[in-house]
């Protein structure tokens, strides 16, 4: 199924105008197909793979029109976005820890490739560039860390 991503990107490039949104939305669709179909076979895999991004790309497009139409001040005052519970930091910690341990638990390459990623927003081009690696081989790394944190998250929280 891997083989289907470029295509894939260019797809929802055409549909969000935008790059790295419509890699994040590949991501996100691999991520979700691997994770209801773990071991099961697909019947028509690139049928499931594009209809499960379009409704992720559906869905980005619903939490962006509720994030316009909510007013800036009511979210400003709203004390909950200040201060979690501490229940609820405490949980995030826990969550952060099981995450990095989760990430230490990868390849060098592989964990640099997400981290590249996911927190300073490269995208894959760049980061092939940057790690002197093939765009392929980028793009691997990052669905498989996607793929192993979320399961090891599942595991542990479970």
């Amino acid at each position: 199924m891997e083989h289907y991503y470029r295509e894939l990107v260019s797809f929802l490039c055409a549909r969000l105008g935008n790059r790295q949104a419509a890699e994040d939305v590949a991501h996100d669709a691999y991520l979700r197909v691997l994770e209801r179909t773990e071991g099961q076979q697909i019947e028509h895999p690139r049928a499931f793979l594009y209809r499960t991004a379009l409704n992720l790309v559906v869905d980005r497009h619903r939490r962006h029109q509720v994030r316009q139409a909510e007013p800036l001040d009511v979210l400003d005052s709203d004390e909950r976005w200040h201060s979690p519970a501490p229940s609820q930091s405490m949980q995030l910690d826990q969550r952060l820890a099981l995450m990095r341990q989760a990430l230490d638990e990868l390849s060098a390459t592989c964990r640099e490739c997400f981290l590249l990623r996911k927190l300073e927003g490269l995208s894959h081009q760049q980061i092939a560039e940057r790690l002197e690696i093939s765009r392929a081989l980028v793009e691997k790394h990052i669905v498989n860390a996607m793929k192993h944190c979320r399961q090891r998250m599942r595991q542990w929280e479970g």
